[in-house]
């Protein structure tokens, strides 16, 4: 197994289900977990909260959501949902800027893990 699914696996991640999905390929899921961590949609989601826009919120949200599902990245999924669900009420509370907040303190782990695979 390839140093970066041990460090997820280490940090939590369902990487036996993501095998599975990803039919064990590692180095695809390796290619796409480098696109993931560079997504658009962390940012987006952040400027949608900042201005209170709970359905553009919404829709980043919920493309994190099956992101991080489908990638087994289970901590960021259980962050990701405790935003999606007040927004797909239109639910737009300063509250989960919060989580947003700690949700991109945890990318950067993520990004970095990113960033050391294939040194």
């Amino acid at each position: 197994m390839s140093a970066l699914l041990t460090d997820l696996r280490g940090r939590g991640c369902d990487i036996d289900s993501a095998m599975t999905r990803f039919l064990n390929n590692e180095e695809f899921y390796a290619k796409l977990y480098k696109k993931f961590v560079a997504d658009p949609a962390f940012e987006g989601l952040g400027e949608a909260l900042d201005t209170q826009d709970a359905d553009l919120a919404f829709r980043h949200a919920h493309t994190l959501k099956g992101l991080t599902a489908n990638m087994g990245l289970t901590p960021l999924y259980d962050l990701v949902v405790k935003i999606v669900e007040p927004l797909r009420e239109g639910n737009c509370k300063p509250e989960l800027k919060k989580i947003y907040d700690e949700l991109m303190e945890q990318m950067k782990v993520y990004r970095i893990l990113a960033a050391r695979d294939g040194e």
